[in-house]
C-alpha cells in the first residue's frame, strides 16, 4: 500500500519563560494503511490516534523536545509499544515535560526511519532547539521541518530567535539544497515549498529578521559574503 501524509490540528498553550502564547501545531502522519510514524505528537493524544484509527504506531519522531512537540508523545507511542525519537542535544528540554521518562531513542545526522515503502532521512536543524531535526522524504518530495523552517521563514520561540545564526546554517546548507519543489511541513502553519522560500533567503542573512522596521536602513546594497559576516556556515568549508 503506498504511504501517504496526513495533518492533526491540536491547539493549546505554551509557557515560555513564564509567558504563556496560544499555539496551534501540526503533528505529521506517515504511513500506509497498516503502519504509520507519528511526527511532533504535540498535545492531543486522542485526536492523533483517533486519525491513526487501526494502524500500528510504529514510532513517534520529535523533532524537537520542546513541550508543544512532545506533550502527547509518550501516550501516542503507549498504544501500541512505539520507540520515542529525540535528538540527544534536546534531552533537557524534553525533561521540562517528561521528568520520569526518557526517549527510547537518540536520534543523530543521517540516521533513517522507515515506513510502509518509504524512507525518513534524519537531517541536524539546530537553532530554535540545539537537538532540532528535520525528516525528509524524498518519495512523498516533503521535508518536515519542526520549527526550523515554516511557510513566513525561520521560525521562533516565544517571538525569538535563539540561535539565529546556527537556524540559517541548517536552512542554507540543508533543507535549501532540497529540490525546489520539495513540500515544507512544518510544526505550525501551512505547507509551503522550497523553492517559495529560497529566494528570501539572502535577506534573511542580511538581519531583515532582526532589522527594526522603523530603523533607517544602509542601501549600499547586499553584503558581499554575508554568510560569513553573519556568523553563518553552510559547508564543512565556510569555517
Amino acid at each position: 500500500m503506498t504511504a501517504r501524509i496526513e495533518r492533526v490540528v491540536t491547539e493549546g498553550v505554551v509557557d515560555i519563560d513564564g509567558t504563556e502564547h496560544k499555539v496551534e501545531n501540526n503533528t505529521w502522519i506517515i504511513g500506509d494503511d497498516d503502519e504509520v510514524i507519528v511526527i511532533d505528537a504535540a498535545r492531543d493524544a486522542e485526536k492523533i490516534l483517533e486519525q491513526v484509527g487501526e494502524r500500528e504506531v510504529l514510532a513517534v519522531i520529535c523533532t524537537a523536545g520542546l513541550p508543544d512537540h512532545v506533550g502527547a508523545a509518550i501516550e501516542v507511542a503507549s498504544r501500541d509499544e512505539a520507540v520515542v525519537a529525540l535528538h540527544p542535544k534536546d534531552k533537557p528540554l524534553w525533561r521540562e515535560t517528561w521528568r520520569e521518562t526518557w526517549p527510547d531513542i537518540d536520534m543523530e545526522d543521517d540516521g533513517v526511519f522507515g515506513v510502509a515503502d518509504v524512507q525518513l532521512d534524519v537531517m541536524e536543524t539546530p537553532g530554535v532547539s540545539p537537538g532540532g531535526i528535520s525528516l525528509y522524504c524524498e518519495a512523498l518530495g516533503a521535508v518536515f521541518t519542526g520549527k526550523a523552517l515554516q511557510a513566513d521563514g525561520p521560525g521562533k520561540l516565544g517571538g525569538e530567535y535563539p540561535a539565529l545564526a546556527d537556524q540559517l546554517t541548517s536552512i542554507g546548507g540543508r533543507l535549501f539544497t532540497l529540490p525546489a519543489d520539495t513540500r515544507v511541513l512544518a510544526n505550525h502553519g501551512d505547507e509551503v515549498t522550497v523553492g517559495d522560500l529560497e529566494p528570501h533567503f539572502d535577506d534573511w542573512v542580511s538581519g531583515s529578521l532582526t532589522r527594526d522596521p522603523a530603523a533607517p536602513r544602509d542601501d549600499e546594497g547586499p553584503l558581499t559574503d554575508g554568510t560569513r559576516i553573519s556568523g553563518i556556515k553552510l559547508g564543512p568549508g565556510d569555517e
